[in-house]
């Protein structure tokens, strides 16, 4: 196959945290003194740097209250993500099916990296993954291109021979930023018109049809 390698990004494009990362966030503005977020509005931010999302919707830029929101966040959140986070339908099979065929396997996320990696494990998917980049293990975040950077010297790629999957216009970003290939999955809130002004080589509707169109491109090196 034309990629050698394909790094993913994880809530809403390979996972769902939701329930426990609504709890966090109506936990940590609750005692910050700010009206508690509903679901749809948190979901919203999924995706962002934790601090980024809580100043989009409190307006605050302060480094005290950015600094505040995260340990009041992970108080909440951090052992539900890790006991309660499930796969979407058809993550397993894409990530063992890619393994099968030599397709060597990343993570490229604002999750930490810990909290990733006990989910994953959880769930049967660790051993497929050469790696996972959480945001402890990157200076710049997402839509800067470091993680994936970082990515491809750690697997020995090229810029042409890996493929990033992510669900949010932030990974569409940060995929041109690193001048690697970027396709989009719509397990999240980001709607496929939004990913128009972005060069995606191909739009998912789910994982399934990622996993059929990454089979297409096998295919066509093989002929």
């Amino acid at each position: 196959m034309k990629y050698r390698a394909v790094c993913f990004d994880f809530d809403y494009t390979l996972g769902d945290s939701t329930d426990s990362i609504v709890a966090g966030f109506q936990y940590g503005f609750t005692r910050l003194g700010w009206p508690a977020p509903d679901r749809e509005t948190v979901r919203g931010t999924v995706g962002y740097l934790l601090e980024d999302a809580y100043t989009l919707l409190t307006g605050d830029r302060s480094e005290e209250g950015r600094a505040a929101f995260r340990p009041l966040f992970l108080e909440a959140a951090q052992e539900r993500q890790r006991r309660e986070t499930r796969l979407f339908p058809g993550a397993q099979e894409l990530l063992w099916d890619l393994k099968g065929r030599g397709v060597k396997l990343g993570i490229v996320s604002t999750k930490r990296s810990d909290t990733l990696e006990i989910i994953l494990e959880r769930c049967g998917v660790l051993d497929c993954l050469e790696l996972v980049i959480g945001s402890d293990r990157v200076k710049r975040h997402k839509p800067d291109p470091e993680g994936l950077n970082a990515a491809m010297a750690a697997m020995g790629v090229s810029r042409e021979e890996l493929l990033f999957c992510g669900d949010t216009v932030i990974d569409a970003q940060a995929a041109r930023n690193a001048g690697v290939d970027f396709a989009a999955v719509l397990n999240g809130t980001t709607p496929a018109p939004a990913f128009e002004p972005w060069p995606c080589v191909h739009i998912a509707p789910d994982l399934l049809d990622l996993r059929n169109w990454l089979g297409e491109q096998a295919k066509k090196t093989e002929h």
